[in-house]
């Protein structure tokens, strides 16, 4: 037999899973990640947490399979995207706490380059918008408020990465520093036409280019692990940002493909092939994972909050003592009474671009319960992945494309069936819930898969996609109509909160 072993670095938890060569699961084992919150709208992780976590649930996997590391075919990464660490290159200690993708603390230089007119620029370039979401500006605010660290990385001493790029550095105890094009092209400072660091932009953000990491396709040669982490080498051959790796996991190779990922957050993205295609409507081009040296394009909308509504209703709001009653609780009202919840706890995400948006519930009466506003909570998920694939549709349209015609959904939340059944009344498509959930680590671990010759080819992945349940549309067209009209509008109520002082 030939195992993968992946491993699945999240916001919310650190997870280490081994497939066998067919994509069963053989073993698993989780860490729940912290988080910290310094001051309203930054988020912060420990980073040396991450790797801590990341290394136990990987020896912890291995040893549930019994299994060793030369049973091991290969490793594959997939890792929170866009999170930002800068670390000692001699020491490989971390200068600060990773600012997470969701920190909004660099929404005002972020409005300053909008001001001086780059904005059209950066999305020729890497197919992004300005947004605080990105990695550039994080990395430009540690530069300039850690003492001593532009002098650092001046001198070359300093290293930059994302998640992925902080656990290949350690996994090989520093030997290798190295990202792939998906995650290298959510920095705001990759050229996704060359697949290559930009120089212009590096200048614009006054980053200095010792600091990037080497740039490789997903699949490919990343190095081996240190010998000492589990008794032997294995070879690091795939990686992907957690949505691009889901796409790739879910067989979504070919233009016209979509997938959406309910974990922390939501992310949407459609496949467009070699295809360049700029939105009108508020979604962000990005490069998919590649297996080769060709650029593959997506589409992608981004919702900050999804499933992390459902740890609000828990942590938040004591509603609920574990985040698995929250479907019980929601089905104890017929709907949501009128209630809708805007999850703005980190401003709107795409296709929306509301960075100073705050969560907000409307339509409350004396009748309004937990439950109305648990089952709010859960159909807030829905509206905005609905409201993404609303822009992908007029996107596609505008170029000549057809629209996608069903939906293929993952990540920890598309497993409550209430959500689901309602995902798809309000998109008018059919919703496609794989027998493997796990796509984003699948994705992650059939990259390495094919960087050992595991597997010949895209097409023998793809065979081996198994539906589980199909969710139908039943809801009249005009009652969604109106639902997402009355979405819109609390939207458009969130949006008008006034800014973080």
């Amino acid at each position: 037999m030939s195992y993968l072993l992946a491993l699945d670095q999240g916001t919310s938890s650190s997870r280490s899973i081994v497939f066998d060569r067919a994509g069963r699961i053989v073993a698993q084992a989780q860490r729940e990640l912290p988080q910290i919150y310094p001051q309203p709208g930054w988020v912060e992780h420990d980073a040396g947490r991450i790797w801590s976590d990341q290394r136990a649930t990987m020896q912890d996997a291995l040893r549930q399979a019994g299994l060793s590391a030369r049973d091991i075919t290969g490793m594959g990464i997939t890792n929170q995207r866009e999170t930002t660490v800068l670390w000692h290159r001699a020491t490989g200690e971390p200068l600060h706490h990773a600012i997470v993708w969701q920190d909004r603390r660099t929404a005002p230089l972020c409005e300053q380059l909008r001001a001086q007119g780059h904005a059209e620029r950066i999305a020729r370039k890497t197919g992004l918008v300005i947004d605080a979401y990105f990695s550039a500006t994080k990395l430009r605010w540690l530069l300039d408020h850690i003492p001593g660290a532009r002098a650092q990385a001046a001198r070359g001493e300093l290293a930059f990465g994302t998640v992925d790029s902080w656990l290949i550095w350690n996994l090989t105890a520093g030997r290798r520093h190295a990202t792939d094009v998906s995650n290298a092209s959510r920095t705001m400072l990759f050229n996704v036409h060359t697949n290559t660091w930009d120089e212009e932009l590096l200048a614009l953000l006054d980053i200095p280019r010792s600091l990037l990491p080497e740039v490789l396709p997903s699949s490919g040669d990343f190095g081996q692990t240190d010998a000492a982490l589990l008794g032997a080498p294995v070879a690091i051959g795939g990686v992907a940002g957690d949505q691009q790796a889901a796409l790739f996991g879910q067989a979504c190779s070919s233009a016209g493909m979509a997938k959406n990922t309910y974990g922390t957050g939501c992310f949407m993205l459609m496949h467009t092939g070699e295809r360049f295609q700029p939105s009108s409507n508020g979604l962000i081009t990005t490069a998919a994972a590649q297996t080769g040296t060709q650029p593959q394009y997506a589409l992608e909308g981004s919702v900050f909050i999804g499933g992390a509504v459902v740890q609000w209703l828990r942590d938040g709001l004591h509603a609920i003592k574990a985040s698995s009653e929250v479907q019980q609780l929601a089905e104890s009202v017929p709907d949501a009474g009128g209630v809708v919840f805007v999850p703005a706890f980190t401003g709107l995400g795409a296709p929306y671009w509301a960075p100073d948006a705050r969560g907000t519930i409307t339509g409350l009466t004396r009748g309004s319960t937990l439950a109305h506003i648990a089952r709010a909570a859960l159909e807030s998920i829905a509206y905005q992945s609905a409201a993404l694939l609303a822009a992908m549709a007029r996107d596609a349209a505008a170029a000549g494309s057809a629209p996608v015609h069903e939906l293929r959904v993952d990540g920890g939340a598309c497993v409550n069936d209430l959500l689901m059944q309602f995902q798809a009344d309000l998109l008018g498509i059919p919703v496609l819930r794989p027998a493997c959930v796990e796509t984003t680590a699948w994705g992650a671990a059939c990259l390495a898969g094919l960087a050992a010759g595991l597997y010949q080819g895209t097409d023998e992945i793809a065979a081996q996609w198994r539906v589980e349940r199909r969710f139908e549309p039943t809801m009249p067209r005009t009652q969604a109509r109106s639902l997402m009209a009355r979405w819109e509008h609390a939207v458009a109520q969130a949006a008008l909160q006034p800014p973080i002082s």
